[in-house]
């Protein structure tokens, strides 16, 4: 096998051909169109970079090699695919052009801003990056690092360079090769300082050694204006941010450092967090585990804190929300959170679990706040109940020195009480309100009704009477009727007011047993009561002796009179109900007795008859008597009251 080599210059010369040539070819592309309107979900965060005039939001999304355009609500507006690699995002100071860091293509993508056409694509040849990309003096700034000595640096684009003049608009090592980075450094730029860039990284080749530094890159060649090289620890750098309006830099959200004379001196710190943005006022924007909490320059308290489970955020450029990629089961989902400047204070009620209805009872509360609230603070309070389902606006309470506050009420409606309690906020604290239930009894009203247990005879009127004691309002009660059996339904016989003696009637034709029932469905002030009486009805029961030839009494008795040899035929009617039976008591006259002679179930046809032959008994002289017996249960249903039918008399002659 032959080997082929090349020399330095030739190589170098191949290099910037295929730079220039890949620049020039770079021309406009099309948008890949998104599902418009959709919210913005992105597999893996590569960037986020906010356009204050244009109102949109940029992401990069990794894991599809896209960049996601939305609006402020973070609804999709346009999308571009076709970025391998993609991992950060700058916009230029005109907002007109996107840069996108794609370290697997190794290049930095221009793209239009207003259409997400791509402009140009500018290779960079390195072997890991390029990675972070910030904008400031007219070019898009990178990192990147060189793994054949593993040290990170800083390259440029010139975006006003021409190509195909010959001249590369992109350049390498823009800081000293002994700068110490160990790898490809964190980068960020300040609009209120143009011309600057901070630059922080650690050195994982020295681990006693972190490294930031701010850069005057509005010339033509850096300039470093501060550097630390581990005078004191920065605990692994892992984010880095100018603060606007002085001359310090944001290092890991959490510690502020003042950079002068080429130097940096620690200037206080944050609560500890991990990452941070800083609006262009200089509001702090900190991720500290899954929230993300919100302090003024300097603070030690926030002013608001979101439940945000991300670790990519950006200011929008007028600070009225920060734009979070959050984790979501599908990835991240791109969130505003609006009002950053308002407080959110914290508002407690506390009333009884319960109490007595029309005795007072007693409210206590709090409304505390990390931003100082104005002193006279007034709380609306509003008492929901069945009286006032819309609610009923309460004297307003003034917070106490200490933020406390103590209200009394006598709340007249039973059932559920609520109490809230509100405060509508001012120019640096969120509304807010909380709500506290109280339940508080009704009255327990009298409610009778008469005839209970009381038994009567198939068919009767009966008049049923339900009487009402004292209510608040409502003075109508309903009477309703359920037979027993499962034939007929529950039937309701009247709904009325009770008269001036608390009464009112409804009658029931008692066929069938029965339980009545009075309801008084309450009021706002008297619970809801409800009372059963439970009458009876007999059976009609009757008994037809037929086959005798005479009727004649014995003493003061009417007897039906038989030859001894002929069959008495006794039919008994009594009221049908299906699978009833009748029961026939025999009974023999003896001694000056009677005595059983034996009792037997007889089914019922239809019709409500039942014919029994009774054998002759062969012999003269014998008295006997039969009756008809409806037996509950034993009759084979439940539905009346046990009846007993009247005797008739049996004489047997020659």
């Amino acid at each position: 096998m032959r080997t082929r080599s090349i020399s330095t210059a030739t190589a170098l010369a191949v290099l910037f051909s295929s730079v220039v040539l890949s620049a020039a070819a770079a021309g406009p592309a099309s948008a890949v169109t998104a599902t418009i309107g959709s919210p913005a979900t992105v597999g893996s965060p590569a960037g986020i970079v906010v356009d204050g005039v244009g109102q949109r939001v940029f992401v990069g999304d990794d894991t599809n090699d896209r960049i996601i355009a939305t609006d402020y609500t973070g609804k999709i507006v346009d999308s571009v695919s076709g970025i391998d690699g993609i991992f950060d995002l700058a916009l230029s100071d005109d907002g007109t052009t996107l840069y996108a860091a794609a370290r697997v293509s190794h290049e930095i993508v221009a793209l239009d801003a207003a259409t997400l056409d791509i402009k140009a694509r500018y290779p960079v040849a390195t072997s890991i990056g390029p990675l972070f990309v910030e904008f400031a003096g007219g070019r898009a700034w990178f990192s990147y690092e060189d793994q054949s000595d593993g040290h990170g640096n800083l390259g440029s684009v010139d975006p006003a360079v021409d190509p195909a003049g010959g001249t590369d608009p992109v350049t390498l090592g823009q800081l000293s090769r002994d700068s110490g980075f160990g790898g490809a450094p964190f980068l960020d730029t300040d609009p209120s300082a143009p011309g600057l860039l901070a630059v922080g990284a650690t050195d994982f080749f020295d681990r006693t050694k972190d490294l930031m530094a701010v850069v005057d890159v509005s010339g033509v060649t850096p300039q470093v204006t501060a550097w630390h090289d581990g005078d004191y620890s920065l605990n692994y750098v892992s984010d880095i941010d100018l603060v606007p309006g002085t001359r310090q830099v944001l290092v890991d959200g959490t510690d502020r450092h003042a950079y002068a004379d080429g130097k940096f001196t620690a200037a206080g710190a944050y609560p500890a967090g991990q990452r941070a943005d800083i609006a262009p006022n200089g509001l702090v924007a900190q991720i500290s585990g899954a929230n993300v909490s919100v302090y003024r320059p300097g603070a030690t308290k926030p002013i608001r804190t979101y439940a945000a489970d991300t670790s990519t955020l950006a200011w929008a450029p007028d600070a009225s929300r920060i734009f979070a990629l959050v984790s979501s089961p599908r990835g991240y989902t791109l969130k505003a959170l609006t009002d950053p400047t308002l407080n959110v204070p914290s508002l407690t009620v506390n009333a009884p679990s319960s109490a007595a209805r029309g005795k007072q009872l007693t409210v206590t509360g709090k409304l505390s706040a990390t931003v100082p609230l104005p002193s006279g603070v007034r709380l609306q309070v509003t008492r929901t109940d069945l009286e006032s389902p819309k609610g009923k606006a309460l004297p307003a309470v003034t917070l106490k020195s200490d933020g406390s506050y103590t209200f009394k009420d006598t709340p007249q409606a039973g059932g559920t009480v609520t109490y809230k309690v509100a405060y509508a906020g001012d120019a640096a604290h969120m509304a807010v309100s909380t709500s506290d239930k109280v339940t508080v009894p009704h009255a327990k009203p009298a409610l009778t009704l008469n005839k209970n247990g009381n038994i009567y005879a198939y068919g009767a009127d009966v008049s049923f009477t339900a009487h009402l004691g004292s209510t608040y309002k409502n003075r109508t009660v309903e009477i309703w009727a359920n037979p027993f059996g499962g034939d007929k339904p529950n039937k309701l016989l009247k709904t009325g007011k009770v008269n001036s003696s608390g009464n009112v009637s409804a009658t029931v034709d008692m066929t069938r047993d029965t339980e009545v029932t009075a309801v008084f469905k309450g009021d706002t002030r008297t619970a809801p009561r409800t009372v059963k009486s439970t009458a009876y009805a007999r059976v009609k029961a009757s008994t037809a002796v037929s086959k005798h030839y005479k009727t004649a009494k014995i003493g003061s008795t009417s007897y039906y009179w038989f030859h001894k040899k002929t069959d008495p035929l006794l039919t008994t009617t009594m009221t049908y109900y299906k699978g009833r039976k009748q029961r026939l008591d025999l009974q023999v006259y003896s001694g000056g007795k009677w005595y059983s002679a034996g009792s037997e179930y007889f089914p019922l046809g239809t019709n409500g008859k039942s014919a029994v032959r009774l054998g002759a008994p062969g012999q003269s002289g014998i008295k006997a008597r039969m009756r008809p017996v409806y037996v509950n249960a034993s009759s084979g249903d439940t539905v009346n009251t046990t009846t007993y039918g009247s005797w008739k008399y049996l004489y047997f002659s020659n």
